[in-house]
């Protein structure tokens, strides 16, 4: 990267995005404008400090220390540039940015400034970038959740989230975890154990959930789709949602987790509501 540059020119972006990268600059010091020209100065000064310390002589192992510490910091410096820019290109104009609590930002950057692996980057991006369109969405738990994640650990629960439908807010449908429909997809019982144990989850294989008090009709979404249900009652109607329920962290992170819809899913589920005496009615997609 060279010197006095940064990977956005804020000239080139809406306001939302030049006040994300404003208050990344103000949590964690990242060099973009408009702060440059008093960064600029300080450096200047910084330098005639160094030009002083230069006749000090240096062991081999303080010259090495020195030079990790260097290469550290400028890897760092250019995660927290990546990723901003990315969560600062995504932002819409209706994002509420000015809330963007800078305690939050800098919380944020401690746990991701190490990560340079570019789908874990795009993870971390959308969590900035979901905060910043909505102040209050990720808690700084869920921050430190994800800052535990590996990658394989993202790579599953994104392909968990492709079974969840949203009421209210995201539901996933394990109805039965032996099925080839989430099998065929590496979903299992030691896979949901797994995401259980870490957090995601709470799997509970034996007797399972149940949402309960719908009244004739309730709505449900898969990816953006509407499906009506017919209850068999008028009120006091009970459906059953499987085995698994998301926990906080999961809740927060299933809508950026990055899943797809899998049509074959849905055609599974509608068929299994069928089967158990519901009304369904189902726009259809167009071809």
């Amino acid at each position: 990267m060279a010197e006095g540059s940064s990977l956005i020119n804020l000239g080139d972006l809406s306001k939302p995005a030049t006040v994300l990268i404003e208050k990344v600059s103000n949590a964690v010091g990242v060099l973009y404008e408009p702060r440059r020209i008093k960064k600029r100065a300080e450096a200047e000064a910084e330098a005639e400090k160094i030009k002083a310390l230069a006749s000090i002589e240096l062991s081999d192992l303080q010259q090495r220390a020195i030079d990790r510490m260097v290469q550290q910091e400028a890897r760092k410096q250019e995660n927290i540039e990546s990723i901003t820019a990315q969560a600062a290109s995504s932002l819409s104009e209706d994002s509420d940015v000015e809330n963007l609590e800078e305690d939050w930002v800098a919380h944020f950057f401690k746990n991701c400034d190490t990560v340079s692996d570019t789908e874990m980057q795009s993870l971390w991006s959308r969590l900035l970038s979901g905060e910043a369109s909505k102040p209050g969405t990720f808690s700084k738990r869920t921050v430190d959740f994800v800052a535990s994640m590996d990658k394989k650990d993202a790579e599953i629960f994104t392909r968990f989230c492709q079974f969840s439908w949203f009421m209210g807010d995201v539901m996933p449908l394990i109805i039965n975890h032996d099925d080839d429909i989430y099998k065929n997809e590496g979903i299992n019982f030691s896979v949901l154990k797994h995401l259980d144990a870490i957090g995601l989850i709470s799997f509970e294989p034996t007797s399972g959930y149940r949402r309960m008090g719908f009244g004739k009709f309730a709505q449900i979404f898969y990816f953006g789709r509407p499906t009506i249900i017919e209850f068999p009652k008028d009120s006091d109607n009970e459906l059953k949602i499987g085995t698994v329920l998301l926990t906080r962290a999961g809740q927060e992170l299933a809508p950026i987790c990055g899943a797809q819809r899998n049509e074959r899913f849905y055609e599974y589920v509608i068929g299994q509501w069928f089967k158990s005496g519901l009304i369904i009615q189902t726009p259809l997609l167009n071809k």
